[in-house]
């Protein structure tokens, strides 16, 4: 709240506000949709598979995010409407517990999308031996070494929060993991074709090669999609911590409500994306709808 207060002495940009009425259904829809996707992967069988239990873990994630802002943006309100105090006891430890809340989602996004890219890698270059290497019980063990790990680093990095020793290895390992899966995606595009003629002779090659092709354009769309609703707010974080006071900085952090909404977004579209581009999911929401009619 200082910050915006100074940022509207210094500069000429005036706060971004979201009307609440937009905030809540944009949040209310990214619940919803990413409760479907795990909703369908749980009642369809044939979804049982390493992928699709990523693809849970990248839904979960956008549902804390899109819980994390609303929990925010209600607890904003009680406060103006004088139900909270900002500087109370039982308000501290409610805020550090939203934050841990942003900082898991926002680490389970990356990994679940870390997870998601080294799947389609060996789906794509180890075809023949995918199923020895990517078992269920495999990629479950993997589920939970990732969500206990960010389970812990949100709980300390929310504690730790006003410590630049903190701040910084956080907002480092944002760019790092999205370099690291990029390159990934590169490195599988770029031999996509060399591996398609080595497993040419195969029977149904053509068509498995193409399905892994499709699946790997789906994940990049989705990486940059991810990159477009998370940066900006990541670099709200960094530029809050290491320059409040600059008029540069205090006029990007004027659209704070803009970047929280951006992410919410990012919870609403990966399901889309899904839902478009998955005809396993496509059958299973038909299959769903219809029973409910």
């Amino acid at each position: 709240e200082n910050i915006s207060d100074f940022s509207l002495n210094v500069t000429d940009c005036t706060q971004v506000v979201v009307p609440e009425e937009v905030f809540f259904t944009v949040a209310a829809a990214g619940i919803l949709e990413n409760l479907l996707i795990l909703i369908a992967v749980v009642r369809n069988k044939n979804l049982h598979l390493p992928m699709y239990f990523f693809i849970c873990s990248l839904a979960i994630s956008d549902m804390l995010g899109s819980l994390y802002k609303t929990l925010e943006n209600i607890f904003i309100i009680l406060c103006k409407m004088g139900y909270l105090t900002r500087h109370g006891d039982f308000e501290k430890k409610l805020d550090d517990a939203m934050d841990s809340m942003f900082i898991l989602s926002l680490l389970g996004s990356i990994f679940s999308l870390l997870a998601i890219a080294a799947d389609r890698y060996i789906t794509i270059f180890y075809a023949l031996r995918y199923h020895n290497i990517m078992t269920l019980r495999r990629a479950l063990v993997i589920l939970a070494i990732i969500w206990a790990f960010c389970v812990g680093s949100s709980i300390a990095i929310a504690l730790f929060s006003y410590e630049a020793a903190t701040v910084i290895p956080f907002t480092i390992l944002f760019p790092l993991m999205m370099c690291f899966i990029l390159c990934l995606y590169v490195h599988m595009f770029l031999l996509a074709r060399s591996h398609a003629r080595k497993i040419a002779s195969l029977p149904s090659s053509t068509v498995h090669h193409r399905t892994n092709t499709k699946g790997a354009i789906t994940l990049t769309i989705f990486l940059g999609v991810f990159l477009c609703c998370w940066a900006p707010f990541v670099l709200h974080i960094l530029l809050a911590r290491f320059c409040p006071h600059n008029p540069y900085c205090a006029c990007y952090m004027s659209i704070f409500h803009v970047n929280g909404t951006l992410i919410m977004c990012n919870a609403i579209i990966n399901p889309m994306i899904f839902a478009f581009r998955s005809p396993e999911l496509r059958s299973t929401f038909k299959k769903m709808f219809y029973c409910s009619r």
